[in-house]
């Protein structure tokens, strides 16, 4: 028997502030109907006992590890700043504070 009936269907279509005339209707009920039968079945077949998965094959991190190297002085850094002070590098105020 099925669950999803034209009146659903307008009730949805009234909710959703969708106008649907007679011919919507009736093709919206039975793909509806179909959808919901489909869940249904994959319901049956999900058990318990069987783990959920978010991807079919097993994944694994492919970064690279987080190693610290060699690093830069602040002098290395602001060598090629077009402009800097007090060992940072200084912008243009973007809130048009300074323009």
């Amino acid at each position: 028997m099925s669950e999803i009936t034209p009146e659903l269907v307008r009730h949805l279509g009234v909710l959703a502030r969708i106008q649907l005339n007679d011919e919507e209707v009736e093709q919206l009920t039975g793909q509806l109907d179909a959808i919901v039968d489909n869940i249904a079945k994959v319901s049956e077949v999900a058990t318990a006992d069987i783990e959920a998965t978010s991807h079919p094959i097993p994944m694994q991190n492919v970064f690279r590890a987080d190693e610290v190297g060699d690093l830069l002085t602040s002098a290395q850094v602001l060598q090629n700043a077009p402009d800097s002070a007090d060992g940072r590098f200084r912008v243009t105020a973007i809130l048009g504070e300074e323009q």
